[in-house]
């Protein structure tokens, strides 16, 4: 019975400790919540801040994302075209493709026929009656055409060695027409994919100089606050309170202004990203596949935004109390 009951005392000592740490937690976070609403004007300017900052992050990560579907929406209509002589046939030009696709870098090659290339001329200038005449009075044949897509258009190499080199393909191949490993489309895609990185380094250094901005101004805050309850934390430290318990409002604190933050933050980031899709969209910016994922994980957006709105104000409100508590 002695050691039952020692068991038993030992069990209730343990749930009420449990007990009492849950009660602590309560107030911690009770008084951290009354905190955020004691200082208005603070409160105000460092939810406006953080506001800043993730809508900055958030606006730099979906830019990326829509340049990054932009650069491959067009990589996949940028084709390297190979011109072969008028005669190739259909079995000569499908050894051609065999070989090509080969070649680690080449995602697809389609063959276009010397009659079937007059066709499409003929289809494409249907209603000028003035060309079709020239096109059937032409006597130069035109050539077939090899048309290759590569995984990356800025490194050609592995197919420029491939024409060189090749021996099938130089039996074939129209000494007449250089391949075309270059043009306007190719430039824009080069154009864009600079566009991505300077996107990308902007967007960082915006985010980390907010980063800095909004944890200054939290810090400040929770200093302020600090200072204003200057007398009740000596009060508190006199009759014994645990240090997580003084530090922790002021944490829940911070832990608040992020996730109003966050909030905020990422209804005007949905907002800004539907309200400019129909111009983007306009200038062939390939910003609706972005939209569908956000749209679709909507709900780990917001955790997301909470989580680093959370962090943010963790570690300013940790730094502060540290400081000016010296607990």
């Amino acid at each position: 019975m002695s050691a039952k009951r020692k068991l038993d005392s030992k069990a209730f000592a343990r749930q009420k400790q449990s007990r009492r740490k849950w009660l602590t937690f309560v107030r911690m976070c009770r008084y951290g919540i009354n905190n955020f609403s004691r200082n208005a004007w603070l409160t105000i300017a460092a939810t406006a801040v953080m506001t800043i900052t993730l809508l900055i992050i958030f606006t730099a990560v979906a830019a990326r994302s829509v340049l990054v579907e932009t650069v491959g929406q067009l990589r996949d209509k940028v084709d390297m075209s190979i011109y072969v002589k008028t005669e190739t046939t259909d079995d000569e030009a499908n050894a051609i493709i065999a070989e090509l696709q080969k070649l680690p870098s080449v995602r697809s090659v389609t063959y276009i026929s010397a009659a079937a290339g007059r066709e499409l001329i003929a289809q494409e200038n249907k209603n000028d009656v003035d060309y079709l005449e020239a096109l059937k009075e032409a006597t130069n044949k035109n050539p077939g055409v090899l048309r290759v897509i590569v995984e990356d258009i800025n490194d050609t190499s592995e197919l420029s060695t491939f024409v060189d080199t090749n021996a099938l393909l130089q039996k074939h191949i129209d000494t007449n027409r250089a391949p075309s490993f270059a043009g306007e489309r190719k430039a824009s895609i080069e154009s864009i994919g600079r566009a991505v990185g300077f996107a990308e380094r902007v967007g960082i250094v915006a985010s980390l100089i907010f980063v800095a901005i909004s944890s200054l101004i939290i810090f400040n805050t929770i200093r302020m606050a600090i200072f204003n309850r200057k007398e009740e934390i000596q009060m508190m430290k006199l009759i014994g309170a645990d240090q997580s318990f003084i530090r922790g409002p002021f944490v829940v604190e911070a832990i608040v202004y992020g996730f109003i933050a966050a909030v905020i933050a990422t209804a005007l980031g949905f907002a800004m990203l539907y309200a400019s899709s129909s111009t983007l969209a306009s200038y062939q910016i390939a910003v609706q596949p972005t939209i569908d994922f956000v749209t679709f994980y909507a709900g780990f957006v917001l955790l997301g935004m909470i989580l680093v709105g959370a962090f943010i104000g963790v570690v300013s409100s940790l730094l502060a109390t540290r400081r000016y508590l010296k607990l």
